[in-house]
């Protein structure tokens, strides 16, 4: 099913933001239509920092993502009804160096106004232009127990802060 879109501004959104990133997840994508990856997350954030609105992600660098996010100026975060569990498990446990994620899900991408790519059957789509990156580091924890309980192989995560250039919601009638 694909959901009917339409933007609003960020501070309409009904959403819980803990309940939609931890527990519905989402996709990260960078990328354009010609050559894109996307990944599934658990992790991140939404807020207003900086005088914007902006979303926080984080990816591993040996994740196939993870040069299409430092490569591309802009990414997207896409959330979905729970219809979409399957997709987003196979999109979390496969690597789009191995596999084509979207022929195997039947996601359909579509462009943004900044060329970033989303899927026709997100319910919540943030389109971003990236404005930080920042590398996980050891040493800046204050909770010493986090980097033993969360990186036990020493995989730390990059973080970007991206703006919310557009936000689209589900419109569809009776939702």
């Amino acid at each position: 099913m694909t959901h009917s879109l339409v933007e609003i501004r960020p501070d309409q959104l009904q959403d819980n933001a803990f309940q939609a990133i931890s527990q519905q997840w989402m996709l990260i994508t960078a990328g354009a239509l010609a050559s894109f990856n996307t990944m599934t997350a658990n992790w991140g954030a939404w807020g207003h920092l900086w005088n914007r609105d902006v979303c926080f992600c984080f990816v591993r660098p040996q994740r196939h993502t993870f040069g299409f996010m430092e490569r591309s100026a802009h990414f997207t975060l896409s959330f979905f009804d729970e219809a979409y569990r399957p997709a987003l498990d196979f999109c979390g446990s496969h690597s789009g160096r191995e596999v084509d994620k979207i022929a195997a899900t039947g996601l359909t991408p579509v462009a943004g106004l900044t060329a970033a790519v989303y899927f026709a059957q997100a319910r919540l789509v943030f389109e971003c232009r990236k404005l930080y990156a920042q590398d996980v580091t050891p040493g800046s924890f204050v909770d010493p127990a986090i980097p033993t309980q969360v990186y036990g192989k020493g995989d730390y995560h990059r973080m970007y802060v991206g703006e919310i250039v557009r936000c689209l919601v589900n419109r569809e009638p009776g939702t």
